[in-house]
């Protein structure tokens, strides 16, 4: 099914042009959406997984929406291909972490757009969001963050979390057994023997052993605390990846500073349902709920 604009999308507000972003020996794609003479400008980072700039799955494209909605309002964006997009391989091989996959081209998008506005801040999703405040640590033109549905419990421990609630929603997809393989998986992660030498079949998803030793040396919200930045933390109400009980209370705590807005309405990409979410959900074609785009907007200076 094609992808429609959102109804708050108004693409005569706007241009957009494809970019390259130069960064680690490495290129990927991207777009620029620049509605006339904006003075602020958002960076878009998509979730864990090997994620084109839209954030594309199944009929959706989450972060076009946002694109869209965002420039219909005057905010100029950047997104970009993840490295991974285009050579989801790559996720297997030795070396790979959440670090090399996001940080050198977020940096890159940051500067980039820097150059057509004043202020640039990080809209990050799910690990989007999750490795925003590691690359605002490095990269001082970040002028604030916007985390959508950021993880803060480990993530070995939420995917067993996850796979326990879509075996109860979801049974003929996810069984008893899966849950099981992955509660030995994330044992593995949690074991101090965990090494480069661990095999990527012993470890949840089949990622390296690189990609969780990068991960347990990394707190997103003690880093983002030591942020001089403002922080606006956006929470969808019926999200079963990233929770209203597992995850948020860590920013509240965590992050006192940190403006916190949940959306009861939505699910894990922010589009608005009812009922309890469930994998069919990504399937059903929708758009990012526009009180999350009005979030966003407002918040901006």
């Amino acid at each position: 099914m094609t992808w429609t604009p959102p109804p708050y999308a108004d693409p005569t507000a706007f241009t957009e042009q494809d970019i390259v972003l130069d960064a680690a020996d490495r290129t990927v794609p991207g777009t620029l959406t620049l509605p006339s003479q904006p003075s602020v400008g958002v960076v878009l980072l998509a979730g864990g997984g090997p994620f084109d700039r839209d954030e594309t799955s199944g009929p959706n494209k989450p972060l076009k929406d946002l694109a869209w909605g965002l420039a219909s309002q005057g905010i100029a964006v950047l997104r970009f291909d993840k490295l991974t997009a285009n050579r989801p391989e790559a996720m297997a091989e030795p070396g790979y972490t959440m670090t090399s996959e996001y940080v050198p081209h977020g940096i890159a998008a940051v500067r980039a757009l820097a150059e057509h506005v004043d202020q640039v801040f990080l809209v990050g999703h799910s690990m989007g969001g999750k490795v925003a405040s590691k690359i605002a640590a490095e990269e001082p033109l970040v002028a604030g963050l916007v985390i959508m549905a950021g993880d803060t419990q480990p993530m070995h421990h939420a995917a067993v979390r996850v796979m326990k609630y879509l075996a109860a929603t979801s049974p003929e997809v996810v069984t008893p057994e899966t849950v099981a393989v992955f509660e030995r998986q994330a044992a593995v992660v949690d074991s101090p023997e965990l090494s480069a030498d661990t095999l990527p079949t012993d470890l949840p998803f089949g990622m390296p052993a690189s990609f969780w030793l990068d991960l347990r040396e990394y707190d997103a919200v003690a880093t983002a605390a030591k942020l001089d930045v403002p922080i606006l933390v956006l929470q969808g109400g019926r999200d079963y990846q990233i929770t209203v009980a597992d995850d948020l209370p860590a920013w509240r705590d965590g992050v006192p500073s940190a403006t916190i807005e949940v959306l009861d309405a939505d699910n894990h990409v922010f589009f608005p349902g009812t009922g309890p979410s469930t994998m069919a959900d990504y399937q059903v074609p929708g758009h990012v709920d526009p009180a999350a785009v009005t979030a966003i907007v407002n918040w901006l200076p």
